[in-house]
């Protein structure tokens, strides 16, 4: 398998809404393992497909206990709206916030062989699944953020130190990379 690169902001691919699975897309299964292995290569609880530059509707997670991974993921949320500090990002790295997310998440769709998976969650995996799927929507968590949050998230993403983090980080997730990955649009 392959450990592939994590794309980072402002990188469009973060911004942009991820394409349905129809069937027939090359390579799936591949896809699905080689973001599983890059997912535990950083120490993620959660990967989308846009992450590692793919514009398709997939994520993996592994979280409390629960691993797996979801294509053409549906998300319903309930509960009470709840923040919790310190959520974070492979893709915005080194900046942590407390957007406000739903206490309970199920997501449904299929896995790579076509049949139906659903899972639920609450805690943490329910943020998971609510922080994957906006991935899927071209949403980051950043973009949840309100008042201070949102202003110091906005100054920091512009501050000349982050960008020298992200060129950190990629340039340090660089040493694991397999070789690139370029089966799927």
């Amino acid at each position: 398998m392959t450990v592939l690169p994590i794309r980072t902001v402002p990188d469009p691919v973060l911004r942009t809404a991820s394409e349905p699975v129809v069937g027939g897309e090359r390579d799936l299964h591949r896809l699905v393992q080689n973001m599983f292995e890059t997912m535990d290569d950083v120490g993620g609880v959660g990967l989308a497909a846009p992450q590692v530059g793919v514009g398709l509707r997939i994520f993996t997670f592994d979280v409390e206990g629960q691993r797996g991974h979801v294509i053409n993921p549906v998300l319903q949320t309930g509960g009470d709206v709840e923040t919790e500090p310190g959520e974070g990002c492979l893709s915005v790295p080194g900046l942590h916030y407390n957007p406000e997310r739903f206490a309970e998440s199920t997501v449904t769709g299929t896995d790579q062989d076509g049949q139906p998976v659903e899972y639920r969650g609450t805690g943490l995996t329910a943020r998971c699944f609510q922080h994957e799927v906006d991935h899927l929507e071209g949403m980051l968590y950043i973009d949840r953020l309100t008042g201070e949050d949102r202003k110091d998230s906005r100054r920091k993403l512009r501050d000349p130190a982050f960008g020298r983090i992200a060129t950190s980080t990629r340039a340090d997730r660089a040493a694991t990379i397999s070789s690139s990955f370029g089966g799927l649009r």
